[in-house]
């Protein structure tokens, strides 16, 4: 071999750069895949936490869902059987004294395709009312144990001078 013919000096500059040779391949071959190895769980532990925190998240709003359902059934349940969403809101209209002044009343029903439910409307027009009838009305339509609730609500000045108003309302319920 031609090692034995090198100074003292070139063979450590040989051994040197075997032992830096040896020592790259050491780390190309073995610390750099083990470093990139521990690189890569450290980042599938993060996304794996993430994922985690989101499906708590998403857990809790399922049952925040899930509780709300179970209150809305048992209103329903606690729902005359023969309630219907025309005569309901004509009986709250003649309690809060504006019974004779509905202009109309329009009853539609839609079928929802995604589930067992059915949107009962009715569309009235009330002319010639107070503000004061006109809050109390609502006041009884929004806080009916009966799940009804104001879809729109158009309201115009009838009268400048006696500050009476026009008022077409869209109420809409589910039903079973």
């Amino acid at each position: 071999m031609k090692l034995k013919k090198l100074n003292k000096r070139e063979k450590y500059i040989v051994y040197g750069v075997a032992g830096l040779i040896g020592l790259l391949i050491l780390v190309q071959l073995i610390v750099k895949p083990v470093l990139d190895r521990r690189d890569r769980l450290q980042r599938n532990l993060q996304a794996t936490a993430i994922m985690l925190e989101e499906m708590r998240r998403l857990q809790t709003e399922y049952q925040g869902l899930q509780d709300k359902a179970e209150v809305l059934q048992a209103r329903f349940g606690r729902r005359a059987q023969d309630f219907t969403l025309f005569s309901f809101l004509d009986r709250l209209a003649g309690e809060a004294g504006i019974k004779d002044r509905i202009s109309y009343m329009k009853p539609s029903r839609t079928f929802e395709r995604t589930t067992a439910y059915k949107i009962s409307r009715v569309e009235m027009k009330l002319e010639a009312i107070t503000l004061e009838q006109l809050a109390a009305y609502l006041h009884g339509v929004e806080t009916s144990e009966n799940m009804v609730s104001i879809r729109k609500a158009s309201i115009s000045k009838k009268d400048q001078t006696q500050g009476l108003l026009n008022a077409v309302l869209q109420v809409e319920t589910l039903e079973i």
